[in-house]
């Protein structure tokens, strides 16, 4: 048996970008800044930040790039994948990123004029198994993760 699982916390650090594969499959990826606070030497606390792209795909990718934008926190479940590719000086290179089963939205969008007692309808997740862009789970239901 083996396992390949990653869970995330953290803001998105670029607005989603969305693509299609030749077959019509949506894909999207962003960027997403996980901050790691630790005591420096100095005993003063600061942010060591890690980077991960992440990417969603099908139904789930077209909810990431409707409800989604830089700066929003985000809840990320996927697995670690390799990619292998030669870069523009001809040399092999490696990247890692995350392939998203789940994605939650923790916060809400930032929008003028918006009912803060109306429902967003960025407040939530599209699963593995895509449900048409609905929100699968809500905000609400990352205090019943049992972290």
């Amino acid at each position: 048996m083996s396992l390949n699982q990653i869970l995330l916390i953290g803001r998105a650090g670029t607005d989603p970008q969305m693509r299609y594969t030749p077959s019509g499959t949506a894909v999207t990826d962003f960027r997403l800044a996980v901050n790691n606070p630790s005591r420096g030497q100095d005993g003063e606390w600061k942010d060591n930040t890690e980077w991960f792209t992440v990417t969603a795909w099908d139904k789930q990718a077209e909810s990431v790039n409707q409800y989604l934008a830089k700066g929003r926190r985000v809840f990320v479940e996927g697995r670690l994948s390799t990619n292998t590719f030669t870069g523009n000086d001809g040399q092999q290179r490696t990247s890692l990123e995350i392939r998203a089963f789940r994605v939650i939205f923790l916060d809400r969008p930032e929008v003028q004029g918006d009912d803060s007692n109306a429902p967003s309808p960025g407040r939530g997740a599209v699963g593995p198994s895509g449900n048409g862009g609905e929100p699968a789970s809500s905000a609400e239901d990352v205090e019943e993760l049992p972290w």
